[in-house]
């Protein structure tokens, strides 16, 4: 980046500001460049999304409003269009679809959205929009209900005991809570380096995610971060690596002495889990720290802010700190 007001250098500055957006007031780390010059401040359009989603991701997490990849997958879940999905819920004919792709639902809306993620609060709808459904639609949407909300009545335990419970929100970087993409980001690791130390596995995700709501507003693994002696890990972290299938420890012993467990794998990652935004984020991290030992990616984690502010106090991390990531 070079400056529009001189052709020089530009730094990166980071402000806490105030928004309003639909007359609710919400804080947030503004992003800007300035000119070493001329001291001017100026964003781009990378910037003025990324400022812009922080804004959003707070107005649907006070609200409980669904997000984008939620309001898509609940979709998929019926098996029906975008088009169809707004007519039964009775919006605008491409409003689904707009939501979908980031658009922010009025309450109202918000409130059907999250309403139909329960299989029976959906056939109440469906049951309503009888006038634009035959009854062969109605018949198959039916079966598709009743087929969820049988596997629905099925305690979703790994996923409980994994994420602890704590929904998507400042303290996870507002990621979808999805232990497949946890397992794949594993995965993608694992592969790469040949086997992960666990003690490097923590600093990896933490990078990843970080990194991930640094440039795209959302972080990828769903997990949440606590600072402990060692650096930034997983709320829980030896609890989600014995948990998460396919995906073993194995005692190894250094030439020294040391005893660390390794994170092995016969399986290979799924790329399909993700973005291509979110597959860089992993490729810069794995690119960043490739010929790192656990022991010099663990001594960059403790130069991090988010490390310095929170070790000890045994909260988790903010997703704020991804904007002051030093390593990265």
């Amino acid at each position: 980046m070079i400056s529009p007001f001189t052709g020089g250098e530009v730094v990166t500055v980071i402000e806490q500001r105030q928004a309003e957006f639909r007359k609710e007031k919400y804080d947030y780390e503004h992003i800007c460049y300035q000119c070493v010059d001329t001291k001017e401040l100026f964003t781009d359009d990378r910037l003025d999304i990324l400022n812009t989603e922080q804004i959003y991701n707070a107005y649907r997490y006070r609200h409980d409003i669904p997000f984008p990849d939620e309001i898509k997958e609940t979709r998929k879940l019926y098996k029906l269009s975008a088009a169809k999905m707004s007519r039964i819920l009775g919006f605008g004919d491409n409003q689904y679809r707009l939501y979908e792709n980031g658009a922010i639902p009025s309450l109202a809306n918000g409130r059907v959205l999250r309403a139909i993620q329960s299989p029976r609060a959906f056939w109440q709808f469906v049951e309503a929009a009888r006038g634009v459904l035959d009854e062969k639609e109605c018949a198959a949407i039916g079966e598709q209900v009743g087929r969820i909300e049988s596997l629905s009545q099925k305690p979703k335990i790994l996923s409980d005991l994994i994420y602890e419970g704590y929904t998507r929100s400042p303290f996870n970087g507002f990621a979808m809570q999805s232990v497949a993409s946890l397992k794949n980001a594993m995965l993608y690791f694992i592969e790469k380096f040949n086997g992960v130390f666990v003690t490097q596995m923590n600093k990896l995700l933490f990078y990843t995610d970080f990194l991930a709501y640094k440039e795209h507003g959302q972080a990828i693994t769903g997990l949440a971060y606590t600072a402990i002696k060692y650096g930034p890990v997983p709320l829980r972290w030896s609890r989600v690596y014995a948990l998460v299938d396919d995906v073993e420890q194995e005692e190894v012993v250094s030439q020294n002495g040391n005893v660390g467990n390794k994170l092995v794998s016969a399986m290979s990652c799924d790329l399909s889990h993700f973005t291509q935004q979110q597959l860089d984020v992993m490729e810069r991290v794995y690119e960043a720290f490739k010929n790192d030992t656990p022991n010099s990616l663990s001594s960059k984690s403790h130069q991090e802010q988010a490390w310095k502010d929170c070790v000890g106090n045994r909260k988790l991390i903010d997703f704020k700190y991804a904007f002051s990531l030093k390593a990265l």
